[in-house]
């Protein structure tokens, strides 16, 4: 007997050991990965608090004159903290940029020490952001810890204060990678709270928390409840649970008979959060059923709970809210024979802040690989120094100017004149596919002028007042769009230009400094002189001409006759037959006041886009319209206007919205289309439409058909392959007949041919719909569009939105919640309810079958539009001919119930055709799917 007690007392003490040495072990294996900054420490340390190593962040800010002492009061006095205040001349942002690994979730950390004890809530204050994305507001009157958590979309994350009044100082910054189990895409999560329910002590952070996440005790918060705890306490949790809190956190919680009740105010501006709530069960002979809860946030029940239902004593529940002043979370005693009152052990809350788009990745590259080649030759130079973050927002690096372009923000001014810079010009100059002027005037530069490519849009060019040496290229003069050039002043730089095209059009001055005699003989000034004045001639006469026919036109226009027909093209249209019938495409021109007459001064708004508002009018002749007018705070602009213009211009197809005119007209950019009384597939889905009466199935499956037809059109059009890039349900429009026609073709481009590049120079699409192949590599095919489409189809399935954080988290993506029960055939199980009994089921499947197929993640694997629609066609037939299917199937034995053996995928594998890029076929297969 004893010598079995020596052996279990052995037994107990070797696995202690071995846990001991785990835990070590995993202490310093889990801190690898963090990036802890200490500002303007000395050396690196060790905190021997917590075990956590620090490094001081001189590789990022090198100047040890921006370092103070900051005194700040603690429990039982006061202790000093290391800061770096930042002031430069060109300084208003200051950003670290910390090394990330794309797709990872991390939580980032800044902190910010009481600057004075005795200053005053204006002394200073300043912005904290990740990125671009707006984080927090610090007050030098209070000690600041700001956090957030975010999904890094590149190999580094910029984490940046922003200069508003006084300096803006800091004293340390954390990194820490996350489980998947935090974070939202295209969103960052700013912490509001992280309590420790229950704790009276001190704060619990690593090594105890492996995530380094800091947890607070609520002590302070004047919740009601017991506290109570349990040192031995165990979690029991099912398999596949996310990481829970550290049990040091778990042992400890608040308890009631009856309800917990727990109150924060809210900082106004974001009203979308999302709250974790972690129980853990304290009492080791509580039994199912014995202690159920409700959850209600803001008065409204979210969830019911039962701490140890399913053979576990551990529950984490996610739940997301809209609030706006306070959060009243309350957890009450189920009234369902629960013996037991509620209790919570801890609980983050996390606000909800969409992820700015950034400036352009590639300018973002070049203008660091820029600032990288300066560098060599101008280690102190100021201006280089005040590059960080974001090149072009919230606000322009000094020297950058930036502008919206196709969507996307864009450089395309580098102004670098006076700056003080020496040795060779950046040869990644070149590469700022939007630049239009570049002024280097006025520095020490040295060496020769970069070779710009054939296809830069270069505008202007300084290079007067520097050493550059060689000669002007005939490549540079040839630029299609240079018009200014001067390189005066530069005294090892030969002065005659190339003979080219483009030379005589150039604004130059042929290499002379100011006061130097021109090489251009006197009498060429002279003819120069009437040549000009010729042309000025000609032009006040051509406007005078102009003028006078505009006058007449707009007369006849206001006495109630036809709109003039300022583009008509004949083009090749399928009719409804094989053939190929010849018809004219007319594309009327409005004028502003006809367009305002027609809507009454904008009296009825239908919508709201990206573009603009869409206003109901009526035109003269009685036909409704639907009126699409440019808004001054459109993220879209003239691109996206002349790409509608164009491309409506050119193709025809009764499931496309057709364009009947459009207005230019002081600054105003309107479009004209055909009304649609049924409006979009979107409202008629889950919109307020829905409500009213929804889609049966025939319906769905008629516009899933005549939508996939508009857009085989699009793929396969005689001229050139156009993929539309922002298929979704709200750009189905539905006209009086529930006919399907595709919409909004602002983002629309051509395929790419055989050798063209295929890679996009901005990721166009829509969150949930945005195909993850073209989203991560950038290279546009047709399957962009499948992908899309697949996503819509699943709409018309389920019913539901395909993105929704305000569900649980396993549904937010309707993709990845549907997967699963279409690979598992348990599609009755996300049918739509409002259809259900309602469809065949063969036909139902087949849809399905599109909709995964569609979906693939390789676009490989995903068919044409052309199999598309001889599938839904297919499924039309069944759904039509139900019945006589149903005997037709049951005289061969079938049966109309699915069976689990079929295949879930029965598209063939795509061949890729002309119309799709070339460049499919030359890569490498992408591996087989699950």
């Amino acid at each position: 007997m004893m010598k079995e007690l020596n052996y279990q007392n052995l037994r107990l003490v070797t696995s202690i050991i071995i846990l001991c040495i785990f835990i070590v072990i995993q202490s310093s294996c889990s801190q690898e990965d963090f990036v802890s900054i200490q500002s303007c420490a000395d050396s690196k340390f060790t905190d021997p608090s917590n075990n956590i190593t620090w490094i001081p962040d001189d590789k990022w800010f090198p100047d040890n004159q921006q370092c103070q002492d900051i005194v700040r009061p603690v429990q039982n006095g006061t202790a000093n903290d290391h800061a770096r205040f930042f002031n430069m001349k060109y300084g208003t942002k200051w950003c670290y940029d910390l090394p990330t690994e794309k797709g990872q979730y991390y939580l980032i950390r800044g902190t910010f020490p009481l600057e004075d004890l005795n200053a005053s809530p204006t002394t200073t204050y300043f912005e904290v952001s990740i990125g671009i994305t707006p984080l927090g507001r610090v007050n030098s009157s209070s000690e600041a810890v700001v956090e957030g958590i975010v999904r890094a979309n590149h190999n580094y994350t910029n984490f940046c204060v922003l200069k508003k009044q006084g300096n803006p100082y800091v004293s340390k910054i954390e990194l820490r990678p996350l489980d998947s189990d935090y974070g939202v895409p295209l969103s960052v999560l700013k912490l509001v709270h992280r309590i420790d329910v229950g704790n009276t002590g001190r704060e619990i952070r690593y090594p105890q928390d492996p995530r380094d996440r800091i947890w607070k005790p609520d002590t302070n918060l004047n919740q009601n409840g017991n506290s109570t705890s349990q040192d031995t306490a165990q979690i029991i949790a099912p398999n596949g649970t996310d990481t829970p809190p550290p049990i040091k956190v778990l042992q400890t919680a608040r308890t009631h008979s009856d309800r917990l009740e727990f109150y924060h105010n809210l900082r106004p501006g974001y009203n979308d959060y999302i709250i974790y709530l972690y129980f853990l069960e304290l009492g080791g002979t509580v039994q199912t059923g014995q202690r159920v809860f409700d959850i209600y946030i803001n008065d409204k029940i979210r969830e019911t709970v039962d701490v140890m239902s399913g053979g576990s004593n551990y529950k984490a529940i996610c739940i997301n809210f809209t609030a706006k002043e306070f959060l009243n979370l309350t957890i009450i005693k189920a009234s369902n024979g629960s013996q037991l009152g509620p209790i919570c052990n801890a609980y983050e809350i996390l606000q909800v802040r969409p992820l700015l788009q950034s400036t352009n990745q590639e300018d973002v590259d070049v203008i660091m690989n820029i600032k990288r080649e300066l560098l060599s030759e101008n280690q102190d130079n100021e201006v280089l120094e005040s590059w960080m973050g974001d090149p072009c927002l919230p606000h322009s690096w000094h020297a950058v100017k930036c502008k919206q372009s196709n969507g996307a923000i864009v450089i395309t001014k580098l102004d670098l004149s006076g700056g003080k810079f020496q040795g060779p010009l950046a040869q990644s100059i070149t590469m700022l596919t939007h630049l239009m002027e570049l002024n280097v005037s006025n520095n020490l530069f040295t060496g020769t002028i970069p070779v710009f490519p054939s296809s830069s849009v270069l505008t202007s060019m300084d290079l007067r007042n520097n050493n550059f040496r060689g000669s002007i290229q005939d490549s540079l003069t040839s630029l299609p769009q240079l018009t200014q050039l001067y390189y005066g002043c530069n005294k090892h730089f030969k002065k005659e230009l190339p003979t080219s095209q483009n030379s005589s059009k150039l604004a130059t001055d042929n290499g002379m400094c100011r006061g130097q005699k021109s090489s251009h003989p006197p009498h060429s000034i002279f003819i120069a002189a009437i040549a000009g004045a010729a042309l000025l001639a000609s032009g006040v006469f051509a406007c005078v001409i102009c003028y006078f026919k505009k006058r007449k036109m707009v007369n006849k226009r206001s006495e109630g006759k036809r709109h003039i027909m300022t583009k008509n093209a004949i083009y090749a249209i399928p009719s409804s037959k094989d053939d190929i019938t010849l018809k004219a495409i007319t594309i009327e021109s409005f004028t502003l006041e006809q367009i305002e007459s027609a809507i009454q001064q904008y009296k009825t708004l239908i919508g709201e886009g990206g573009f603009g508002s869409v206003y109901r009018g009526t035109l003269p002749d009685g036909q409704e319209v639907a009126v699409k007018v440019r808004s001054a705070t459109s993220t879209q602009g003239t691109r996206e206007f002349n790409n509608e213009l164009t491309l409506l211009s050119a193709i025809r197809h009764e499931n496309l919205v057709p364009l009947l005119g459009y207005c230019w007209e002081n600054d105003q950019q309107i479009l004209v289309y055909p009304f649609m009384s049924n409006g979009s597939l979107q409202d008629r889905l889950y919109g307020e439409a829905s409500k009213r009466r929804p889609l049966d199935w025939p319906t769905r499956l008629s516009i899933a058909l005549g939508s996939a037809r508009g857009l085989t059109y699009l793929h396969t059009f005689s001229g050139r392959s156009v993929i539309h890039r922002d298929v979704k349900s709200s750009n189905i429009l539905l006209d009086h007949s529930m006919c399907a026609k595709v919409a909004d073709f602002g983002f629309s481009k051509y395929a790419p041919q055989e050798g063209d590049s295929n890679a996009s120079l901005e990721v166009r699409g829509t969150a949930g719909y945005l195909d993850p192949e073209y989203y991560s590599t950038q290279h546009l095919s047709a399957k962009s569009d499948v992908f899309s489409y697949g996503v819509v189809l699943l709409e018309m399935i389920t019913g539901r939105e395909p993105l929704n954080i305000h569900r649980p988290r396993n549904e937010w993506s309707l993709v990845e919640w549907a997967k699963p029960y279409i690979r598992n055939s348990r599609i009755d199980e996300i049918v739509d309810p409002s259809i259900k009994g309602g469809y065949h089921t063969e036909a139902m499947w087949r849809v399905v079958e599109v909709a995964l197929a569609c979906i693939e993640p390789f676009s490989a694997y995903r068919p044409s539009m052309i199999d598309i629609v001889r599938e839904l066609e297919d499924a039309l037939i069944i759904e039509n001919n139900a019945s006589e299917y149903m005997r037709s199937m049951d005289s061969f034995g079938g049966s109309n119930r699915f069976s689990i053996e079929r295949p879930i995928v029965i598209l063939p594998l795509p061949t890729p055709t002309p119309s799709e890029p070339s460049s499919l076929i030359s890569q490498p297969a992408p591996p087989q799917p699950r």
